[in-house]
């Protein structure tokens, strides 16, 4: 999982393109059923390190592209 600092968004529209499993939305097109994500991407955006270099996708990528009900695997700490 990414995050995106808000404060740090130009509204550009990269992210969405680039994310390879369709996983980021503007905020003004965030599905109803996923707007509990926008707080936590605040939250975490404040805590974890910015990203400054293109990387590559997780070598999993793939395999967890629509497994549904990750969040509990998340680790916040």
């Amino acid at each position: 999982m990414l995050v995106i600092e808000p404060e740090a968004c130009i509204d550009c529209n990269l992210c969405p393109a680039e994310c390879p499993v369709d996983a980021i939305y503007a905020d003004y097109e965030v599905p109803e059923e996923q707007k509990h994500f926008v707080e936590l991407n605040v939250e975490l955006a404040s805590r974890w390190p910015e990203i400054t270099e293109v990387k590559l996708p997780l070598k999993d990528h793939d395999h967890w592209d629509g497994i549904p009900d990750k969040l509990p695997l998340l680790e916040l700490e």
